[in-house]
């Protein structure tokens, strides 16, 4: 019985390790430092995929941000994914949501952004950067010379 439960107790703990399993996990938590930075951008304003994949700690690409917007739970965050548009002031999820294309330019436009007849809004009117954060001075004085 014993060796049952050995083995049974250092199963569970390779699948908690396994490559899968951290992939997943670390898919997770980058999705969620960018449901951060989305959660902030204000009304009327947007980022693009490649600002936001900029922001992170890790070089990630725009279109991890992309997954990361078609994978936004539905939970009482309410984040803005469609705040998230491509470099060129337009939108790319016409082709994924299939049942309503124009769902994210409709979401915008409700919210004051104004888009040309090419479909883009003018990223220097529109575009949204979060505010730098400060460094922490070192707390070490500068030696004095003599």
């Amino acid at each position: 019985m014993k060796t049952r439960v050995v083995a049974e107790t250092s199963a569970k703990k390779a699948a908690k390790s396994s490559p899968i399993k951290q992939k997943t996990e670390k898919f997770e938590r980058v999705f969620e430092q960018i449901y951060a930075l989305v959660l902030e951008i204000p009304r009327g304003r947007v980022m693009t995929y490649g600002q936001i994949a900029r922001l992170l700690d890790d070089r990630y690409s725009p279109r991890l941000v992309g997954w990361a917007m078609h994978a936004v739970p539905q939970d009482e965050r309410h984040i803005p994914w469609h705040r998230v548009i491509n470099s060129q002031g337009g939108i790319s999820t016409g082709k994924i949501i299939l049942h309503e294309p124009d769902l994210q330019r409709l979401l915008l436009e409700n919210e004051g952004i104004v888009f040309t007849d090419k479909g883009r809004c003018d990223l220097r009117i529109y575009q949204w950067s979060p505010a730098k954060k400060k460094k922490k001075k070192s707390s070490s004085k500068p030696k004095e010379q003599k």
